[in-house]
């Protein structure tokens, strides 16, 4: 069986496509620059995948650069104390 086409995406999913952070989506909705997500049950809302890739096609072109750290994530900490030397050959 083949996959069927995705027609909706959650918050967070809209927010990775658009390379944006999911507040500020919600921001961007309030003002009413970004498609408002719809209602799927009681509880539930989805954005339409194809008003999110239309809004993103809809973009203005930009003349500046990006930054030479976009896109760059942070490394996450691992909790754990990092392993030196000393520590692998037991002194």
């Amino acid at each position: 069986m083949t996959n069927p086409k995705r027609l909706y995406v959650t918050l967070e999913e809209a927010a990775e496509i658009v390379s944006l952070s999911a507040s500020t989506v919600q921001e961007l909705v309030r003002k009413k620059d970004f498609p408002a997500p719809r209602m799927l049950s009681g509880r539930r809302v989805g954005w339409l995948l194809r008003e999110v890739e239309e809004w993103a096609e809809s973009r203005p072109l930009s003349d500046l650069l990006p930054p030479p750290n976009t896109g760059a994530k942070k490394p996450r900490f691992s909790g754990s104390k990092p392993v030196s030397q000393d520590d692998r050959q037991g002194a």
